[in-house]
C-alpha cells in the first residue's frame, strides 16, 4: 500500500508509504489520501490527524513527475484540480490536522503540509516549491497558502527563487510551528493531545474563524469574530467550561 492509515489512540496517522520514490505524489495516490480523508472523517471518535511520510529521508519529495510531461492542456487542469480540492477537503478537517515533515517536503509535498492546520518538523527537513526550476509554478495550494504563513514577500522569494528552506529557518519564518529533536510521531501526538484536549466543534469554530478573518478587512473581520463567539457560545461545551472554571475543576467537554 502507498497510503497508510491506522489509529494512534485518539488519534489518526496517515503515512505515504512509497520511500523508494522519496513518497512522491503521483495522481493515484493522490486519490487514496482522498479516500483515507473520507476515513477519518467519518471515525467520530478520531480527534486529530497526523501525516507523515515512510523513512527518514523525505516527507514527500513532490509530484510524479513522469506522470506531467506531454499532457494537454486539460489534463493539467483537471490535475491541479485534483490536488487543490484534495488537499482543501484535508484543510477543512473537522478535526486538526499535523504534519510531521521528517525530510525533504517540495513541491506537492510542501503543499500537502501548507493544507494541514498545524507543521512540525526534524532537523533535518528541508521545504522548497521549486516548480518554478521546471518552467512551473505551484498548482495544489502553495501560491494560496505560503503567504498567508509566512508573508507576501517571503512567499515571492521563495517561490520565484526555488531555493530550499531549512527547518531551523522555516520555523523563525512561521513555515512550521516547530522543531522537533525527539521522536517526531510521539511529539506529534503529545502536541496533539495538547489542543484535542479541548471541544472539537469550539476548536472548528476558531480554525474557521481565523482562516477567514486573515482574508477580510478589519470590519469584516470584526463580524466574522462577533459570529463565532456567538455561535459557540451556544455551544454545551460552552456552558461546561464556564462551569467547570467557576467550580474550580476540570471541564469535562463532550464536543457538544
Amino acid at each position: 500500500m502507498t497510503i497508510e492509515l491506522k489509529r494512534l489512540g485518539d488519534c489518526a496517522l496517515l503515512t505515504l508509504n512509497r520511500p523508494e520514490a522519496l513518497n512522491a505524489l503521483s495522481f493515484d495516490i493522490i486519490r487514496q489520501i482522498d479516500v483515507a480523508l473520507d476515513d477519518v472523517a467519518s471515525q467520530k471518535d478520531v480527534r486529530a490527524l497526523l501525516v507523515t511520510g515512510q523513512g527518514e529521508k523525505a516527507f514527500c519529495a513532490g509530484a510524479d513527475i513522469t506522470e506531467l510531461l506531454d499532457r494537454t492542456l486539460m489534463a493539467q487542469k483537471q490535475g491541479a484540480e485534483l490536488g487543490q480540492a484534495v488537499f482543501a477537503k484535508l484543510s477543512r478537517l473537522r478535526v486538526p490536522s499535523i504534519a510531521l515533515v521528517n525530510g525533504y517536503a517540495f513541491g506537492g509535498g510542501c503543499e500537502l503540509a501548507l493544507a494541514c492546520t498545524f507543521r512540525l518538523a526534524a532537523p533535518n527537513s528541508i521545504f522548497g516549491l521549486p516548480e518554478i526550476k521546471l518552467g512551473l509554478v505551484p498548482g495544489y495550494g502553495g501560491i494560496a497558502r505560503l503567504p498567508k504563513l509566512v508573508g507576501e514577500g517571503r512567499a515571492l522569494e521563495i517561490i520565484m527563487t526555488g531555493r530550499n528552506v531549512q527547518a531551523d529557518e522555516a520555523e523563525r519564518i512561521g513555515l512550521v510551528n516547530s522543531v522537533v529533536t525527539g521522536d517526531l510521531i510521539e511529539t506529534g501526538l503529545s502536541f496533539a493531545a495538547s489542543v484535542t484536549r479541548y471541544s472539537i466543534p469550539v476548536l472548528q469554530i476558531a480554525r474557521e474563524a481565523i482562516k477567514r478573518t486573515a482574508q477580510s478587512p478589519l470590519e469584516e473581520a470584526l463580524r466574522i469574530e462577533s459570529d463565532a463567539s456567538t455561535l459557540a457560545y451556544q455551544l454545551e461545551d460552552s456552558r461546561e467550561g464556564m462551569t467547570a472554571f467557576l467550580e474550580k475543576r476540570k471541564p469535562q467537554f463532550m464536543d457538544l
